[in-house]
This record gives C-alpha cells, sequence and structure tokens, in this order.
C-alpha cells in the first residue's frame, strides 16, 4: 500500500466522498489535513477540495494505527517511515515496540486503579450513612 500522491489520477474525490469512503466524519479529513496527516490537496475551480483515490487508503492507515494506540504524532512519525525508501524494518519494528511497552504500562497503572477501588468498595458499609463512606472521604482527602 503506497500513499504517493501521483500528479494527477484519473479519479479524484471531495471531502465528502473521501470520509464517505473511509468511514470517517468529513470534519476528521479537515482535522487530519491541519495536523498534516493528509496533505493539502488540490482544489477544483470551484474551491472544492480534490483527494485523489489512494487517500481512502491513508486514512484506513491511520484509523487502524489509532486502534492500536498510537498517538497522531506517533501515526504521523509511521506516516514519515511507510514514505520513505530508506526506512527499515527495524525501525517499524522499534516504534511498535516501543507502543507495546506503553500499553503494557497503561496496563499496570489500570490493574493498580482496578485494586484500589475494589479495596475502596470493600470497606463500604452498604448499610452506613453517606459522610461515612471511604470512597468519598479518600476523595475529599488531601495529599
Amino acid at each position: 500500500m503506497q500513499f504517493t500522491q501521483p500528479k494527477r489520477e484519473m479519479s479524484t474525490l471531495t471531502t465528502g466522498q473521501l470520509a464517505k469512503a473511509a468511514g470517517v466524519n468529513v470534519e476528521t479529513v479537515r482535522y487530519y489535513e491541519r495536523r498534516g496527516l493528509l496533505p493539502e490537496p488540490d482544489r477544483r475551480p470551484s474551491g472544492y477540495r480534490e483527494y485523489p483515490e489512494s487517500e481512502v487508503g491513508r486514512l484506513g492507515f491511520i484509523r487502524r494505527a489509532q486502534e492500536l494506540g498510537f498517538t497522531l504524532e506517533e501515526i504521523g512519525e509511521l506516516l514519515s517511515l511507510r514514505m520513505s525508501p530508506r526506512t527499515t524494518t527495524a525501525e517499524v519494528r522499534d516504534r511498535v515496540e516501543a507502543k507495546t511497552e506503553d500499553v503494557e504500562d497503561r496496563i499496570a497503572s489500570l490493574e493498580r486503579i482496578r485494586g484500589a477501588l475494589r479495596q475502596m468498595a470493600g470497606a463500604c458499609d452498604v448499610h452506613g450513612p453517606l459522610g461515612d463512606c471511604p470512597f468519598l472521604e479518600a476523595l475529599e482527602a488531601q495529599d
């Protein structure tokens, strides 16, 4: 899947058509363009943006990368790696391994949060007055 933008493709898409083909919102397309994830397209004489059909693939790439937890900045880096003929698979693997470590750190953090919530829930006397709720007290406590 290449994302190179040819000089002119036979078939081009307006922003709405591109968004529909990629399964995203029109504002998402405009946002990605502002963020530099989509190159600025040519414009028709009417002023409408004119995207090559290949941008549907780029939008799919961005959406799938987001689903895997990559930030838009990281996705921009991945797109740059994808477009560079000098990129090695080791460079891409390094990015994936770094994201994997980030996900593992977040999972560990969420597991700590879950443990703390379970402990607080277990300390709650379901028949006691609201003012004695250890969870609410813990949230109000100052460090």
